[in-house]
């Protein structure tokens, strides 16, 4: 295994495959993202949203959002984005959007939405909620789309500071069954690495990648993420030091393509090594 370069190469991550486990615009930007770094980019969408138990208040809701009878709309994750999208929402220039992270705030950009603020430091429900409550001294009207499983924190830190919230379920979240194919190329080894973006998608890594060889770097998005993805059952190789997409791209092209013959070996072994450039 060649670990040592005298210069930093070009495209570091020239000869990977590394699994995109989320499709649509945002996973097409991510594929475009690890292509300019030389890799070969699987896109396997692990997870999608299905649609929520009470669809006449989320449909009330995006009536009001397009009306413009919020002052803010928050979105907690990139899937909110995809039921945005797929509505085709409205949200006039007198609502403004609060996005969790980086990632969320480049899926919205990435269907044509404007993003207005992305926490300074916690990624995290209860830190966009100290940062709304620190910009918005004033009671705010404001739209907290959730998932189902989602932890009420937000709603409840900006209720407790006197905003108006209408907490809604825009949907549920579903598993999708891999290929045959991309489930082999996982066992085999011939996936390098797997983008772990979310808690979900590491439930989903889990359930259908049982047999995933040593050599295959599992990355997450940032600390929060590996730590939901450590109890999903995860093994955690590498996590970004910021939860953005360009973050996680840099912290595996720190590692050195691991040899063909390791790629077999149970996940039990050495890791490809970290680069000495």
């Amino acid at each position: 295994m060649n670990t040592a370069s005298q210069h930093v190469p070009a495209k570091p991550l020239a000869g990977w495959r590394v699994l995109v486990p989320r499709g649509g615009p945002w996973g097409d930007g991510v594929a475009a993202t690890l292509r300019r770094q030389g890799a070969t980019p699987v896109i396997a969408p692990l997870i999608n949203f299905a649609p929520t138990n009470d669809q006449a208040t989320l449909d009330q809701a995006l009536a009001d959002l397009a009306a413009g009878v919020f002052d803010w709309l928050t979105v907690t994750s990139a899937t909110t984005v995809d039921v945005l999208y797929a509505y085709r929402a409205v949200v006039p220039t007198s609502t403004r959007i609060a996005a969790v992270g980086e990632t969320t705030a480049a899926a919205l950009q990435a269907v044509g939405y404007r993003v207005d603020l992305v926490p300074d430091l916690d990624n995290s429900a209860a830190g966009m909620a100290e940062q709304l409550i620190a910009l918005e001294p004033q009671a705010r009207d404001i739209l907290a789309l959730r998932s189902e499983i989602a932890k009420p924190v937000l709603t409840s830190m900006l209720s407790d500071a006197g905003h108006r919230v209408r907490s809604v379920i825009a949907y549920r979240t579903v598993g999708v069954p891999v290929t045959d194919r991309i489930a082999e190329d996982v066992r085999s080894g011939r996936i390098n690495a797997i983008l772990v973006t979310s808690g979900s998608v590491a439930e989903q890594v889990h359930l259908q990648f049982r047999d995933i060889p040593s050599t295959t770097l599992i990355a997450a998005i940032g600390p929060r993420t590996a730590k939901d993805a450590r109890r999903a059952g995860l093994s955690v190789d590498v996590v970004a030091d910021t939860q953005t997409v360009d973050a996680l791209i840099d912290a595996v092209a720190r590692f050195s393509l691991p040899h063909a013959a390791d790629e077999f070996a149970p996940r039990t072994g050495a890791l490809p090594l970290p680069r000495q450039d």
